[in-house]
């Protein structure tokens, strides 16, 4: 897929910042936030009603006037520590994509994705947001956001994205208003000795996409729900037993690697917001989240790897509670953990394989005036052992878009426990 870019712009806010606004203050979630661009990629077909360039010229305005609410994504992070909300705005980037836009969203390759976004994931630097519009010889278009993971979570993109979308259709009752004071609940520490890029890796690393259809996706829960040893009070969840068993696969393949003497953590990212106490309400921007660590057991059997990890991580992600959320607002005791943590994975000593899901959000309601996205993606990112789950565009499948190492993803696409629950070709149907 050739992608040529075409036009290069900043959109500002539509009204300047207050001055006592400008400087926003990250809370400590965000400080030890990965310094990377978090992606999202939503795929439109052509619309007969409207010229690409209208469309562009929609985005444009509609995002101008999103942004004197969202008004710190305008500006740029000084210090890894506050925002310079100085409206400096956000880079906007026009490009022609060689090809057709059904080409790329039928099997799409996330090698070749990352062409439809603005800039490489790990070079963030002090910017905040940026968009890239893809136009494809079809006429269709595909919107490219890379937002600083240092900002915001997903549901905090989400949030700005679906708030734009309703700007851009004239739906003023579906505008958001966001609350950006996370740093007066997380207050910032003193991060010194903390190495946020901890993990972040670009050589030897590959992102595959498996389909799992609601039918498998049914026939994994009564996999792992049918177990006897699992002492289980409800059936595992989608997200739980699509966990276990790409997890337990990773480990019959990799099998011949392990070292006993290595720890092996499966961490899954949760949502706090939900969790404090009082819930916190939705529109609070930023990083709201943190991770349900479980330690898997390695002595157990191939065929039995996975049905323990099920209940493991549900009593983990239980332990995401109020008190978690009071020791992550005391800071001190999360930060000495994280250094721990950072230096044993630099050492080799722990071995981290990672969940994020996206699933139930509202991606696919993203509509800025022509109609509902084709396809939401992501990217090939910059992380090892990294798993992002999306629901599929229609019938309650879900998509695991896997980063790995290359010499592991080359085992695991060919194991055939695997393939027998993924859908033939990966392919979307549009």
């Amino acid at each position: 897929m050739k992608v040529e870019v075409i036009e290069r712009d900043t959109i500002k806010p539509s009204s300047p910042t207050p001055h006592h606004l400008r400087d926003l203050q990250l809370s400590f979630l965000d400080q030890i936030a990965s310094p990377v661009f978090m992606p999202l990629i939503l795929f439109y077909p052509r619309d007969s009603n409207t010229s690409n360039a209208n469309r562009s010229d929609r985005l444009k305005k509609s995002l101008s006037g999103t942004l004197t609410k969202f008004y710190p994504l305008a500006g740029r992070i000084k210090d890894s520590s506050k925002i310079n909300c100085n409206d400096e705005g956000v880079h906007y980037v026009v490009a022609h994509a060689r090809c057709q836009v059904s080409e790329v969203v039928q099997q799409p390759d996330p090698a070749q994705l990352n062409s439809l976004l603005p800039y490489e994931l790990d070079n963030v630097g002090e910017l905040v947001l940026a968009i890239q519009v893809n136009i494809f010889d079809c006429g269709g278009m595909a919107i490219g956001i890379c937002i600083s993971h240092k900002v915001a979570d997903a549901l905090s993109l989400i949030m700005f994205l679906n708030s734009w979308a309703a700007t851009a259709r004239g739906d003023h009752s579906n505008t958001i208003c966001p609350n950006f004071d996370l740093a007066s609940l997380f207050p910032p520490r003193n991060m010194s000795g903390f190495m946020a890029r901890t993990g972040i890796v670009k050589e030897n690393i590959v992102t595959k996409r498996f389909v799992f259809s609601a039918s498998m996706i049914d026939a994994l829960k009564a996999k792992f729900a049918d177990n006897a040893s699992m002492e289980q009070t409800r059936r595992p969840t989608r997200i739980e037993a699509l966990s276990a068993f790409i997890w337990s696969r990773f480990m019959a393949v990799t099998q011949e690697n392990i070292e006993k003497e290595r720890l092996y953590t499966v961490l899954h990212a949760v949502n706090l917001r939900t969790r404090m106490d009082p819930p916190l309400p939705e529109y609070y921007f930023g990083n709201i989240s943190g991770f349900a660590i479980a330690t898997p057991s390695m002595d157990t059997k191939e065929e039995d790897q996975g049905y323990g990890l099920v209940k493991q991580l549900r009593d983990a992600i239980k332990k995401v509670d109020g008190d978690y959320v009071r020791k992550l607002q005391e800071g001190n005791g999360h930060l000495n953990f994280m250094k721990e943590r950072a230096a044993k994975l630099t050492k080799g000593e722990v071995v981290s394989f990672r969940f994020t899901s996206l699933c139930r959000f509202p991606l696919y309601e993203t509509d800025f005036g022509w109609g509902k996205p084709l396809w939401v993606g992501s990217a090939s990112l910059t992380f090892k052992n990294l798993v992002v789950f999306m629901d599929t565009g229609c019938g309650n499948g879900i998509e695991a878009w896997l980063n790995l190492e290359e010499m592991d993803m080359a085992k695991l696409q060919d194991d055939k426990e695997l393939l027998a629950f993924v859908s033939p070709n990966h392919m979307l149907q549009i």
